[in-house]
């Protein structure tokens, strides 16, 4: 028994006849009515009764027949995940994200991928950006998203975006006024700063040391939601990634453009040991145009963009 003497079953029974099986699979009568024997005989029990010139199915033939059918059901979901994983490689596609844009970007990102590839799982972490990177270098994730601090040698990346920072302010501050606020608006005031050896911790740093601004650090933490959360407390103030504030004004935060210009800057990383399959070029596109989306009732001046 073979698969093609059990797709010649099947045609004869859906077709209701020899001959119509053999012009819907392009063979000859003869070499279907051969099939058939050769299968009754592996099976050891007819299929068809032979009836004024015509097959009737036996019941053993109808038993048979809905194993058969059972049987291309298997092959042909197996045929549609063969399509899938030709056109996309998978039928999962894993991807980690730095805490900044893990709530924000990368969720809307994921609902535009969902759209045109409502098939493939999507698996999402939200971690440090060097816990991240090792996700992706160690080929674990297909996809990464880190921030500009992270050492990208020897790892395949695109730049993602550069994101210019915003102040955070609470609404009672009186700094919350301000059209602009400055590095010297800065000087003694309680402030939320991101974790040491971040990238834009480092740029404030050395603008508060020319302008001889000393702020009082009142919390440091690596997370940009984090800091807007801290100030609406009425903890100090904080230098933000504007993709991260997604939710807070609603809440009462109040964002400003900051003076001078500070970017958060942002790296897609991919897993080195493949080619982009589709899937992934699918999942880059819809991130792409999740970053061109600005945050939610963020205006474009607060959060200008360099592409």
């Amino acid at each position: 028994m073979n698969f093609r003497q059990l797709e010649i079953f099947r045609a004869i029974v859906l077709s209701g006849s020899a001959s119509r099986a053999s012009e819907l699979l392009d063979i000859s009568q003869p070499a279907v009515s051969r099939s058939l024997a050769e299968l009754e005989g592996s099976l050891g029990f007819l299929l068809f009764d032979r009836v004024r010139g015509r097959l009737v199915t036996t019941p053993e033939g109808e038993l048979f027949f809905k194993e058969v059918i059972e049987s291309f059901t298997v092959f042909d979901r197996l045929r549609s995940s063969a399509e899938r994983i030709r056109d996309f490689g998978s039928g999962v596609i894993k991807i980690a994200s730095l805490a900044a844009m893990g709530s924000t970007v990368v969720p809307r990102g994921i609902g535009l991928f969902n759209k045109t590839n409502p098939e493939i799982a999507v698996t999402l972490q939200v971690l440090s950006s060097h816990a991240v990177f090792d996700l992706v270098s160690s080929s674990q994730y297909d996809i990464g998203l880190v921030a500009g601090e992270v050492d990208l040698t020897g790892i395949n990346h695109q730049v993602f975006g550069s994101f210019r920072a915003v102040c955070a302010i609470h609404p009672n501050n009186p700094l919350a006024a301000k059209n602009v606020v400055t590095v010297e608006d800065l000087h003694k005031q309680p402030l939320i700063a991101l974790a040491p050896g971040d990238s834009v911790r480092n740029m404030l740093t050395e603008a508060l040391a020319k302008h001889g601004v000393q702020p009082s650090i009142v919390v440091e933490t690596p997370n940009s939601a984090t800091v807007c959360a801290l100030t609406l407390e009425g903890l100090g103030i904080g230098i933000v990634n504007p993709m991260a504030t997604d939710g807070f004004p609603e809440r009462g935060l109040v964002l400003k453009p900051f003076a001078p210009d500070i970017q958060f800057r942002s790296y897609l990383i991919f897993r080195p040991d493949a080619q982009k399959s589709k899937i992934v070029k699918s999942m880059v596109d819809a991130l792409l145009r999740a970053r061109s989306m600005p945050p939610t009732n963020l205006k474009p001046e607060l959060g200008e963009q360099k592409k």
